[in-house]
C-alpha cells in the first residue's frame, strides 16, 4: 500500500491493464455488468447495422481496468472518489496502459488524502480514458 511519504505531486504511476483484449473478455464484461448491448457483443450488428468496424468494449470495463491500477497502487477500499469520461473506443486486440499522475496531497480532517488524474490510452498512444481520482494514503 502506497505511504504519504513516498508520494509527491508530479508522481506518475503506470501499469499495463490489458495486454490484447479479446472478445471473450468483452463478451464475459456483458454478463458480470447485463448490458447486453449487442455493439459489444454481436459483430454482425456492429458491423452491418450500427456501422462499427467492429464490437468494442464497454465504456465502463475500460474504466474498470483504469481502476486497477488505482487499487494496486492505494489498496482496497481506499477510494473515495472515481470518475471520467470515454474518450475513444476500445476494440478487440487493443493492449491498454493506465497513468495515474499525483495532483495534490492534503492534510483532510488529520488524514492523508492524495488526488489523481488518471489517462489510459491503446498501444497506438490515443486516449480511451481520462479521469480524476482521490484516496485516502497511509500517513509516513
Amino acid at each position: 500500500m502506497l505511504r504519504a511519504s513516498a508520494l509527491a505531486v508530479g508522481d506518475v504511476h503506470e501499469q499495463v491493464v490489458v495486454d490484447n483484449l479479446t472478445r471473450t473478455q468483452i463478451v464475459q464484461y456483458a454478463g458480470a455488468s447485463g448490458d447486453y448491448n449487442p455493439i459489444h457483443t454481436d459483430e454482425v450488428f456492429a458491423t452491418q447495422v450500427a456501422g462499427y468496424p467492429s464490437v468494442f468494449a464497454h465504456g465502463m470495463l475500460t474504466m474498470g481496468m483504469t481502476g486497477k491500477l488505482l487499487t494496486d497502487l492505494v489498496g482496497d477500499g481506499q477510494l473515495l472518489s472515481y470518475g471520467g469520461r470515454f474518450t475513444s473506443q476500445v476494440w478487440p486486440g487493443d493492449t491498454l496502459v493506465a497513468r495515474a499522475t499525483v495532483t495534490s496531497i492534503d492534510d483532510v480532517d488529520g488524514a492523508v488524502v492524495a488526488s489523481f488524474e488518471v489517462a489510459t490510452t491503446n498501444q497506438a498512444g490515443v486516449v480511451v480514458f481520462q479521469g480524476n481520482a482521490t484516496a485516502w494514503v497511509q500517513a509516513g
